[in-house]
């Protein structure tokens, strides 16, 4: 039986979640399957994989090819690199710890990449949220002196108003004081 590791879509319209799967080569797409050795939801930035290494190695080496996308999945896992490593080693080229050692190493150093892309990324969305507050605090200082302006001529108004009402009240009561 001639196997693939494929992907089978899932999730609604528009929103598409896969799983990693191990399935005949005859198999419809979302049909019978083998066995479930993974997700993947590329909805996330960055895309979000979740893969049974073990079960991935196992059957990469039993010689079941993988679609286009799986193989940059696994490639991007280390599955590739491992069985890589592990060709090295049949050889004679190096030992199996010494192949562990930079499998490890390969790893580690992977994700410290990683890590560094995150943190980078998080400083950028700090720093355009810094910059939208200032914007928004430079329209706010705007609008208040606007307001203030706009409130010191409606005070200069009124102060002038009830003088201008004094004084004819004023000469209204004198008036009939004189008569």
């Amino acid at each position: 039986m001639a196997t693939k590791i494929r992907l089978q879509r899932n999730g609604r319209k528009s929103y598409a979640f896969y799983s990693i799967v191990i399935a005949d080569v005859r198999a419809p797409r979302d049909g019978k399957f083998t066995e479930k050795i993974g997700t993947y939801n590329p909805n996330t930035d960055p895309a979000t994989v979740d893969l049974n290494f073990d079960r991935a190695y196992h059957w990469v080496m039993c010689g079941a090819q993988p679609t286009d996308t799986v193989r940059t999945i696994l490639s991007k896992e280390g599955v590739y690199m491992k069985k890589h490593l592990m060709g090295g080693v049949t050889k004679g080229a190096f030992t199996e710890a010494e192949a562990e050692a930079k499998f490890e190493a390969w790893k580690n150093n992977k994700q410290s990449g990683l890590a560094a892309l995150k943190a980078k990324q998080d400083e950028a969305k700090k720093a355009e949220a810094k910059a939208r507050l200032e914007a928004e605090k430079k329209v706010n200082e705007e609008i208040a002196k606007k307001v203030a302006e706009k409130k010191a001529v409606e005070a200069a108004a009124n102060a002038e108003a009830p003088a201008e009402e004094a004084a004819p009240a004023a000469e209204a009561t004198e008036a009939p004081a004189e008569a």
